[in-house]
Formats: structure tokens, sequence, C-alpha cells
């Protein structure tokens, strides 16, 4: 009964986020309620306030069920690995998953196209930023290193070298989500990436950068 009971409380969690995510790609996240999520999976009000604390604890929840390949892939770094090559396919894994999993897809238009960081989302502002600040720090990592296997002294500090490096592939993003039929996002990601470390003293690539199928599931026929 006990296991039951726990079952049936994740599904309710679920349920509720899985109307924010919704809720919050049609509406923005200012404009929609609790009320309006709790309604939107067939639950009360009280339901969300046993599960989160507020919509902002709620906000963190939906963006913690989704973690970018890139993220993870940084995050185990060894010395002994070649971290360009590491941050390549890192790079290239993030975006087709950006670009193919319809949940990945909906949560990161949510994050940097959806939410406005005033009031109640204070603490979403602060998990982005550390989630932000975690990246660059193991982007600068790997350019140290990579500048240390290859003997070359970098024209900018490892730091700005690396919060360029972000902030390039997060507009990238960002700005994809917004029309993605603008450009293909995974090949104009290389090029970029290429051009940028080529202009770090770190051009020895040799990627494939010819066009990928990606398949691009639209968010509204992901809904239904």
């Amino acid at each position: 009964m006990v296991r039951r009971t726990k079952e049936e409380a994740l599904a309710t969690r679920h349920a509720l986020l899985d109307a924010a995510e919704h809720l919050f790609q049609q509406r923005g996240v200012s404009r929609t309620t609790l009320n309006d999520i709790a309604q939107a999976a067939g639950l009360t009000r009280g339901a969300i306030y046993w599960h989160f604390k507020d919509k902002a604890d709620l906000f963190n929840a939906m963006m913690e069920r989704v973690t970018l390949p890139m993220e993870e892939s940084l995050q185990r770094l060894d010395e002994s690995d070649d971290p360009l090559v590491k941050i390549r396919s890192s790079m290239t894994d993030a975006l087709l998953k950006v670009i193919e999993d319809p949940q990945a897809r909906r949560v990161f238009d949510i994050a940097m196209n959806k939410v406005e960081y005033v009031d109640e989302m204070e603490a979403v502002k602060e998990r982005h930023l550390s989630a932000r600040d975690e990246c660059v720090a193991h982007l600068q990592d790997g350019l140290r290193v990579a500048a240390r296997q290859r003997g070359v002294k970098l024209p900018v500090p490892h730091a700005i070298a690396a919060h360029g490096l972000h902030a390039m592939i997060d507009g990238l993003i960002q700005n994809w989500l917004l029309s993605p039929g603008a450009f293909d996002l995974v090949v104009t990601s290389k090029r970029a990436l290429d051009t940028y470390l080529a202009g770090l003293g770190l051009a020895d690539s040799g990627e494939d950068v010819r066009p990928v199928t990606a398949k691009v599931i639209p968010l509204r026929a992901a809904r239904r």
C-alpha cells in the first residue's frame, strides 16, 4: 500500500509538471497561475502545494527533469581526454536533443524565451545563473587543458574564452528556438564553434559539417 501511495504521488507530481510545461509554453510563465496548472492537470490547487512551495519551485522541478547531454559529458571530462573532441561531441548531442526531443525543446524554449526573472521567479534566476556558471567552469577547464596539450597560449584569459563560447552556443539555441526554420542549428553551430576555436589558436577539428538529417518535431504536434 505504501509503495502504491508513493507511485500515485509521483504520478500526480509528473501530471502537474506536464501541465505546467504546456501552459508555460503557450502563455508564458508570468501569465500562468498555479490554479491554471492544477485545473489543466485535473487536480486541486492543494495538490500543487503538497508537491511544490511556489511557482519558482515548480519551475525548477520542471527544469530538473531535462538535462542536456553537454552538461553531463562536460562534467565527466578527464585530463587524458582531448577536451575539444569532448566539447564538440557534447555540443552536437545537446543540439540534437533540443531538435529531436519534444520535451527538451519545449522546456528550453520556456527557459530561454517564456520567463521573466521578477519577484517570485528570483529563485529561478539564481538556478539559471548557477547552471551557467557551472557550464562555463567546465568549458574553462576544457579550454585550459586543450591549450596545454597543444602548447598554445590563448589570446585571452581562459575565463573570457569560456564565457564567450558558452554565450555563442546559448545564443544560437535561443535564436533557433524562436524560428526553427531560419537556419540549420547543428551545421551553423559546428561552423561557429570551429571559427571560434580557430580564433583562439585551437583550430584542428577536421569536423564534418555536412547537414545532419535531424527530425524536427513541431511542439504543437508533440502536445497531442
